[in-house]
């Protein structure tokens, strides 16, 4: 299967030629409207080639599928191209084929940011829809997930106090603590089953987004919840992201920017600012504004973050964007909650090096979604879109 960045950057230098030279063959007759003429047909000619080539039969293409949306842009981004064009020919700047080429360049980066724009309001929207579905499948109410690496010295204080937590809202015979051991070298298997979790062993460390991944899949809640095993959230913010997720989120993200959050012990400043520049950079990926993409507690109506994780693929932190990703792609509803952050000093994160590796995944995760590899199957899709909308 090609590329779909491929075919599009195909279509769009097809586009551009056409602009060129139909300006080019009319310019001696008048240069406006050779410009209006170019700019027209450039644009029929993306718009056609985008629907029937780029994205054809993508539920995700917003603005091809929208003319009226996809027109209001292309007429902004032409009228910059043209103003240009007429300022710097007439003004005697340059030639008509050097203004118009320089013209071409700054209509395509008022286009880019029109397109963004219009696409975080439309997948905002689409996210904010609470949806009426059928009870989800699952033999418990609630599986936690808490994936853990070497953390032998705290696990039992976690599976203790989330338990202690959870027993006011949910019996303790319908939800489980499901522990996903990453290649621990310590005590951690043997402390989390003395404190009443079922442990899942990875053989080896392959980082959190894998000892998710299996955490989730492997679990039998009707709400499926995973948070950090150090305890950087408080075990009712458990309570509070189940409470949304059974009156309809398909998916609730605790956010550490949203303007009710309160944090208890900051992070090194450092530290804060890598983790800023990690959430610039999912927007390389994303679609929506998210406030915090990696923030260690998120929580799925069960058989939704099932159907997410069979088609997730990244095994280290980046894995929370292919979350997002799926989310925007799927039409799945999402909120963000507040949370009470408490930073924790002894972290496992290396700051420049995990950095790193966090942008190399968020290329693989590009380069896999241009390829259509996390598009659902027929049976997800079934799972996907059966609810209703619920009434705002």
């Amino acid at each position: 299967m090609r590329s779909r960045l491929r075919v599009f950057a195909l279509v769009g230098l097809i586009a551009t030629a056409l602009d060129l030279g139909v300006f080019s063959a009319l310019v001696d007759r008048g240069l406006i409207a050779a410009d209006i003429v170019a700019l027209a047909i450039a644009a029929v000619a993306s718009y056609v080639g985008n629907r029937l080539f780029t994205f054809r039969g993508s539920p995700n293409a917003r603005w091809v599928r929208n003319p009226g949306l996809f027109g209001a842009t292309a007429l902004l981004a032409g009228s910059v191209d043209l103003v240009l064009v007429v300022l710097l020919v007439e003004g005697g700047f340059l030639g008509p084929m050097p203004a118009k080429v320089l013209a071409i360049g700054v209509a395509a980066f008022v286009r880019w940011g029109a397109y963004r724009w219009i696409l975080f309001e439309e997948v905002r929207t689409e996210l904010s829809a609470r949806r009426q579905r059928p009870p989800s499948s699952g033999d418990l109410r609630l599986s936690v997930v808490v994936p853990a690496y070497n953390e032998a010295a705290a696990i039992g204080v976690t599976i203790a106090a989330l338990y202690e937590e959870l027993q006011s809202a949910v019996q303790r015979d319908d939800m489980e603590i499901v522990v996903v051991d990453d290649g621990s070298t310590d005590g951690t298997v043997a402390a989390a089953i003395r404190a009443g979790a079922r442990v899942i062993k990875q053989p080896k460390n392959r980082g959190k987004g894998a000892a998710v991944r299996a955490g989730v899949l492997d679990s039998r809640g009707r709400s499926v919840i995973f948070t950090d095993a150090d305890l950087a959230y408080p075990p009712s913010l458990v309570v509070t992201i189940l409470d949304e997720l059974e009156s309809g989120w398909d998916v609730v993200v605790g956010s550490r920017r949203h303007q009710e959050t309160t944090t208890l012990v900051k992070a090194r400043r450092l530290r804060e600012l890598g983790g800023r520049m990690v959430n610039w950079l999912t927007h390389l990926v994303l679609l929506g504004h998210f406030r915090d993409t990696q923030s260690g507690i998120k929580g799925f109506r069960g058989d939704i973050g099932r159907v997410i994780f069979e088609r997730a693929r990244i095994d280290g932190f980046a894995f929370d964007v292919e979350i997002f990703l799926m989310s925007e792609q799927d039409r799945l509803s999402l909120t963000e909650v507040p949370v009470k952050v408490e930073n924790r000093a002894a972290s496992s994160v290396r700051l420049i090096v995990d950095t790193a590796l966090f942008f190399g995944d968020l290329v693989k995760i590009r380069r896999a979604a241009g390829w259509g590899w996390y598009q659902p199957t027929a049976a997800q899709e079934a799972v996907i879109h059966n609810y209703s909308e619920i009434p705002s």
